[in-house]
């Protein structure tokens, strides 16, 4: 009677459960404090972004709500730019197009890029090397060059910018894929499901794609990062969404041109904004890499 009183008194929440577990995970040296502090700042940070339309003081996009170029004060905490537009609520309204193309690109890229992976290297052959090439073609070219030229031909928008990080990143899912699954499928495990009759599809999903899936998963979440600069970038040229968007993308382009008449905190506050949501995801995908990856642990212990 006690044993079953115990056993349901030991049965907590699900999300309090999760919740500690997280919050253990600064007692699991670097990697898990890495994780713990990337995670926290990229919540942070997409909470307030959700939340712009209800927390943020004034209109991002209305003009002449304050004095033009007004440094920091009491009424305007982060000052107003060239417009005279808020600039704190232009940093809180400013990153929900960055986290759209990030959230839309890097699931594209994984569900791309890992099956393309998987099959060509289990398959091997013609068919490994002919994707290989093309791969290798894509990845031979500088990333945010890349993009820039694909954004400059299709035109601004989120689909657009999104559609330029998929095919820069596609290659980064595939040769991280196919340098594992050259190995795994010589493993023994490997061979003894084909010996019990196991099919390629099961085989290739069920066996080898488990072992792949943390690399996956750490070089996905630094991709994140990956994607927030090089939609940073797009917008920074005026290859990203319209000027009228509050966008932390447009008020770097902004704050370069006004930062020799010394209105430094137009360019400031959103540059900081973008390098800190990088950092989080960068964070976040090495404590990842170095917990999820056997190799590492082995050497470490």
């Amino acid at each position: 009677m006690r044993q079953g009183i115990t056993s349901r008194s030991d049965k907590r929440w699900f999300p309090v459960s999760a919740i500690s577990r997280f919050v253990a995970l600064r007692n699991k040296g670097v990697a898990g404090l890495a994780i713990f502090v990337g995670t926290i700042i990229v919540l942070s940070i997409s909470l307030m972004t959700v939340s712009a339309p209800w927390i943020s003081p004034r209109d991002p996009s209305a003009i002449n709500v304050g004095p033009v170029l007004a440094s920091p004060s009491i009424d305007f905490p982060l000052g107003t730019d060239h417009l005279g537009r808020d600039m704190l609520s232009r940093v809180i309204s400013g990153g929900s197009i960055m986290l759209q193309v990030a959230l839309l690109s890097v699931p594209i890229c994984l569900f791309v890029g890992v099956p393309i992976g998987l099959l060509a290297a289990y398959i091997g052959g013609t068919p490994e090397k002919v994707t290989s090439l093309v791969m290798d073609c894509v990845y031979a070219f500088p990333g945010l060059i890349l993009a820039i030229a694909i954004a400059a031909v299709l035109g601004p928008g989120v689909f657009n910018m999104t559609l330029a990080i998929v095919v820069v990143y596609i290659p980064s899912y595939y040769r991280v894929v196919r340098s594992q699954v050259l190995s795994i499928k010589e493993l023994t495990y490997v061979d003894a499901a084909r010996a019990i009759g196991a099919s390629g599809p099961s085989i290739v999903f069920r066996y080898i794609l488990p072992s792949v899936l943390p690399s996956v998963i750490a070089v996905s979440s630094v991709n994140f990062a990956d994607a927030i600069l090089t939609a940073a970038g797009l917008t920074f040229i005026g290859l990203g969404l319209p000027v009228s968007t509050p966008d932390w993308g447009w008020d770097l382009t902004n704050g370069r041109q006004l930062l020799p008449s010394g209105a430094w905190w137009v360019m400031a506050f959103p540059g900081i904004m973008i390098v800190l949501l990088a950092l989080g995801f960068t964070l976040v995908g090495e404590g990842l890499n170095e917990l999820l990856n056997p190799k590492l642990e082995v050497q470490v212990s």
